[in-house]
């Protein structure tokens, strides 16, 4: 019998994980597999229940939950320094990274899909030494509406609840001079946003084509946003966001393996929705094929 460790966030999303538990458990155990369930029981619980997986003799670990409880898990897993194979349920707000995979929102689809699919490596972002991310860091404008919405929120209102959050920081939206140094170019200015992404959806606003993106190809999708001086730069910014069109000169698009930030000012970050500390200097490296996933 192969041994699974299932993580579960029961407060993700919609709650869905409360009401299909048995019909995961049901596609799991017929595909013959011996169930450990865990649940997570505060911020930080999957880093460690990943993180202990292989030493307990578990052949995969599969997450069900959102985009934080995901990050949680793919950190606790590099963290451990024995990558086990992945499955990904989302029951999340946003689950972004479940639209850039195709995965189903229906719970036991999505638990049919890591029995009955295909393993895929893909990349993991690294930002500076132990913290991971599966398909966005960013910073700046709106960045904080991710992990300061309330979970009560969220779960009501979905996507929406990230746009009200950022309504409020309008008023409060502040440039940051940056030098970014990539594995070839060096770009510097002032800029309201910037995202380093492996994913064709941000936010569930932000959108990349599907031919534009490679889960696996060692490079990132990096957008960074101009500060606007004139009501005329905010609409081009806003067509652009709109239309997935990043060529205007309010943007600037690259791809890129590694960047390093230089920054004169302490910054918050985003990881997958969740907070993280930078500070001044970060670096941040794609890892190619770093994880197995199964769907």
């Amino acid at each position: 019998m192969k041994k699974m460790l299932f993580v579960i966030n029961p407060v993700a999303g919609k709650l869905l994980a409360r009401t299909e538990l048995f019909g995961m458990m049901n596609v799991f155990c017929r595909a013959g597999y011996t169930v450990t369930t865990a649940i997570t029981l505060h911020g930080g619980h999957g880093i460690e229940l990943a993180r202990s997986a292989a030493e307990q003799g578990h052949q995969m670990v599969v997450c069900c939950g959102g985009d934080g409880t995901l990050n949680e898990v793919i950190t606790g897993l590099l963290r451990s320094g024995q990558p086990l194979p992945i499955g990904y349920i989302p029951t999340g707000s946003t689950n972004d990274f479940a639209r850039t995979m195709r995965l189903s929102p229906y719970p036991v689809k999505a638990a049919l899909a890591v029995v009955r699919g295909n393993a895929w490596t893909i990349d993991v972002g690294q930002f500076n030494e132990e913290r991971y991310f599966g398909y966005i860091a960013s910073f700046g404008a709106f960045t904080s509406a991710s992990y300061r919405a309330p979970q009560e929120i969220k779960n009501t209102l979905g996507q929406m609840a990230y746009v009200l959050e950022g309504v409020r920081d309008i008023a409060h939206i502040k440039p940051y001079r940056v030098k970014i140094q990539t594995e070839s170019t060096c770009y510097s200015g002032e800029y309201v946003f910037c995202s380093i992404t492996n994913s064709t959806s941000v936010g569930g606003i932000v959108k990349l084509d599907h031919s534009d993106v490679d889960l696996r190809d060692g490079l990132f999708e990096v957008i960074l946003v101009r500060t606007p001086k004139t009501p005329m730069d905010l609409n081009r910014i806003l067509t652009g966001v709109a239309n997935a069109n990043f060529q205007n000169d309010m943007f600037q698009f690259f791809k890129a393996s590694d960047l390093t930030f230089h920054m004169p000012e302490d910054v918050n970050w985003s990881l997958d929705g969740e907070k993280a500390e930078g500070g001044r200097l970060v670096h941040i490296r794609n890892l190619p094929h770093a994880l197995t996933i199964y769907c």
